[in-house]
């Protein structure tokens, strides 16, 4: 018999967040975007058109820069000492007020800015890569168990797991000078939280963080692509995928930028997108246990999480949509929503499940405001009608939603989207065969709470 397991329930926050193509540094607040003080378990953070998708970032070479920074404001707030003066005064479009040292910082930037610069930050914030096995199966032979577990790097090259590699060309406090961020204070040794992936393609972006405890019980880490953009191939759109294991349960966790359009028919585009991105996301064989095996596609996992611009819009015209948002009747949208319409009627996202939603469409703002565009512009060519582009859904068992918000940065068009989970993972029993139910150190749970919802909108009202 295969040894016996026990179940905890972890935490983990996952956030999504179209940034339209801008690069952000030390005025973006991501302490309160990743909630950090609430202590989840793993951080989940994808992104999309972190970059321009432009030409040169698309079919020539990505440029990482934004990524480095997005990961070290991520390290910054996950891992600050002091949470309350983690920031500098900023004006409200993010611009530093560092003076003299601005100057300067845009000279360094076209030197500095390379792509070593992304590998050295993640070195510096990535696990001990001797933590991470290759596989941690539960195995029902004595002798197997002595053997020592496999690392990762045993098996698999860094690109097929990513994780970046450094070349010692700049150290990191100089990076974070430039990049106008402000270097952590905390000492590798220190971090509370550990980098255990991240994957760049074109403007999608997803990394995940760990506690430091738990990182010698995550395994079968790997990362999978799939373009769907330009020729139905490059990476202007598509998904990034993460798989892992945690003590002995599976994870995927699936960033993706779906089809833009709002024309009749572009959803059906989407559902192309997500039915070729189930199809085609394939995880290198990693696991060596000829019993039981580490999945190699997403619904194969035990848990899923799919976060994204899924850019699905509305069922309505812009004028209707208008009426509707003006009488928060957001029910009525939410019944047009394109993304509840197809998944209802079974053509998309099958067996996934997601939260109530009570917060406006997430998409498009008028630059640095809390106004849709379409309010303020008479061109008809700008207008975009309102819509919750901006998705986390979930599939499997043991997973129960403990919130469902969103941010109100106006950095982006779009409004970031965060989830909670408490998650069931199966642990090696500590000595006995009872199942029981216990809980992580990231103490007690978030209440998913009514006065979680924010206040009405109205088209006028700002």
């Amino acid at each position: 018999m295969a040894p016996p397991t026990e179940v905890e329930d972890f935490r983990i926050f996952v956030a999504t967040w179209n940034v339209g193509g801008k690069t952000p540094n030390n005025g973006l607040n991501l302490e309160d975007f990743l909630q950090a003080e609430d202590s989840s378990d793993i951080y989940v953070c994808g992104f999309q058109e972190i970059v321009p998708l432009s030409a040169g970032n698309v079919l020539v070479i990505e440029d990482n820069e934004p990524a480095a920074k997005w990961l070290a404001l991520i390290n910054q707030a996950l891992n600050k000492p002091n949470h309350n003066s983690m920031y500098s005064d900023t004006s409200p479009s993010g611009s530093s007020s560092r003076g003299s040292n601005s100057h300067s910082s845009k000279e360094s930037k076209s030197h500095f800015f390379h792509k070593p610069s992304l590998k050295v930050l993640s070195k510096n914030y990535r696990t001990d890569g001797s933590l991470l096995k290759t596989c941690n199966c539960l195995v029902d032979s004595p002798i197997r168990d002595k053997r020592r577990p496999r690392k990762l790097s045993d098996s698999l090259s860094k690109s097929e797991l990513g994780i970046l590699q450094p070349r010692q060309d700049g150290s990191v406090d100089a990076f974070l000078s430039i990049a106008d961020i402000s270097p952590s204070l905390c000492s590798p040794q220190q971090l509370r939280y550990s980098l255990i992936s991240s994957k760049q393609m074109v403007g999608i972006f997803v990394c995940v963080w760990a506690r430091k405890e738990l990182v010698r019980h995550i395994a079968h880490l790997r990362v999978s692509t799939v373009g769907r953009g330009i020729m139905g191939c490059l990476g202007n759109k598509g998904c990034i995928s993460i798989s892992m294991t945690l003590h002995q349960t599976s994870f995927c966790f699936v960033c993706s930028h779906l089809a833009s359009g709002e024309k009749e028919g572009d959803e059906l585009k989407r559902n192309a997108d997500v039915i070729e991105i189930l199809k085609s996301t394939q995880f290198t064989r990693i696991c060596k246990n000829p019993v039981t095996r580490a999945p190699e596609k997403i619904i194969d996992h035990e848990r899923v999480i799919w976060l994204g611009d899924l850019n699905y819009r509305m069922a309505l015209s812009y004028e209707e949509t208008r009426v509707l948002l003006e009488d928060n009747n957001w029910d009525t949208l939410l019944e047009r929503d394109q993304l509840n319409i197809e998944r209802e009627a079974g053509r998309v996202f099958n067996g996934f499940k997601e939260g109530r939603i009570f917060f406006a469409p997430t998409y498009k703002y008028s630059h640095n405001s809390d106004s849709y565009a379409g309010e303020t512009n008479k061109s008809k060519k700008k207008r975009r009608t309102p819509a919750w582009c901006d998705r986390i859904l979930w599939r499997g068992n043991g997973m129960e939603q403990l919130a469902y918000i969103r941010g109100e940065s106006r950095f982006s068009d779009h409004r970031p989207v965060c989830a909670v989970f408490a998650v069931a993972v199966e642990v090696r029993a500590k000595g006995n065969n009872k199942f029981r139910k216990g809980y992580s150190c990231a103490g007690a749970r978030l209440a998913y709470k009514e006065d979680c919802i924010p206040q009405r909108h109205s088209f006028y009202e700002f």
